[in-house]
């Protein structure tokens, strides 16, 4: 009960403190992105006992090669990374590449100078708190270091980044399923566990979703039986000997898979309410419209700052449209400095 006041506190606290500077876009060199960073190791730790959180070290050359550059621009900017990293630490810069106070810090741990991007996160004490994270520069390993960081640190790692990972991971494969109502079959299939997305459109003249899914979480077995048992998969479409053959001892009809057409109200039920304008990776939007068609609330699969957009978008100080389908960076940054 303790951790979960704590996080909400943090939640709203990181809410209030950066309602006006998250929604703008930072004035500060390529290569450190978008975090809000402090630049004195002291004031850092000083800030680590009063809130209570782990320091957030990135050391960064500045300016400093492509590799930097790229992981400021692609790392360090990605909003739900940068909320993270706002909201669960205290964020820390030190420049690999320069004197003074960041050359002690980087003797301190004993980082090389003119390096590629390096990730510490440390106690009050400066002391490590998870594996120094170095040499792997994609979001997906960055969200897995700030997912072990927020355990190490007793506090509750919130729906959205674990969505995060599982969106980066990219470790899916892709089914095809018939049913009455493609509409029905999003609502369904959406709110199984291990289905990333899912888009309902046409096949051979009949209504069908496409699904995305992680064969770790779960089977195209069970996903087919599951389906099968919500009226969801009338008929499979695969060109695949073994997916014929598990639809087989499902008794369901199988078809070669042809031509397929988006339908034009994809995420049919999301696309009814205030949230179709909030900008969301596509396992939230496909999460969202799930809960939303059964009449819950999507609250929990999306972020703090999703959130406030949302009321920012109800008090009519940022125009209405939809942006749950869209590219989630693009329709991110088009709203930004609103």
């Amino acid at each position: 009960m303790k951790n979960i006041i704590t996080v909400i506190t943090i939640c709203l606290s990181t809410c209030i403190t950066y309602s006006q500077d998250w929604t703008q876009k930072i004035d500060q060199p390529v290569e450190l992105g978008q975090v809000h960073w402090l630049r004195d190791y002291d004031e850092a730790l000083s800030q680590s006992v009063s809130k209570d959180l782990p320091v957030f070290i990135f050391f960064q050359e500045v300016p400093g090669c492509n590799t930097c550059s790229t992981f400021g621009n692609k790392v360090m900017s990605h909003p739900l990374i940068v909320e993270a990293i706002e909201t669960h630490f205290v964020p820390l810069v030190i420049y690999n590449n320069k004197g003074g106070a960041d050359g002690k810090v980087l003797k301190k741990y004993k980082e090389p100078t003119w390096n590629n991007p390096v990730i510490r996160i440390v106690n009050n004490k400066g002391k490590d708190i998870v594996k120094r994270h170095s040499g792997a520069y994609e979001p997906a390993a960055v969200v897995n270091t700030i997912q072990d960081a927020i355990l190490a640190s007793n506090q509750i790692a919130p729906n959205y980044i674990n969505l995060l990972q599982k969106e980066l991971s990219n470790h899916t494969e892709e089914a095809i399923l018939s049913m009455y109502c493609f509409w029905t079959g999003e609502k369904e299939i959406g709110s199984m566990k291990g289905v990333q997305s899912t888009q309902a459109g046409y096949m051979n003249g009949t209504e069908v979703v496409k699904v995305s899914y992680d064969p770790e979480e779960i089977s195209y077995a069970e996903l087919v039986s599951e389906s099968s048992k919500k009226r969801c998969a009338d008929k499979v479409y695969t060109n695949s000997k073994k997916e014929k053959s598990i639809a087989k001892k499902n008794n369901i009809p199988t078809k070669d898979t042809n031509e397929y057409r988006v339908d034009g109200q994809d995420k049919y039920y999301l696309s009814q309410s205030d949230y179709q304008n909030v900008p969301m990776l596509e396992i939230q939007a496909t999460k969202s419209n799930a809960l939303i068609a059964k009449r819950q609330s999507p609250v929990d699969v999306l972020s703090p700052r999703q959130l406030a957009i949302l009321d920012l978008i109800k008090s009519g100080k940022i125009k209405k449209e939809n942006r749950a389908k869209g590219a989630f960076l693009a329709e991110w940054n088009n709203i930004r400095g609103f």
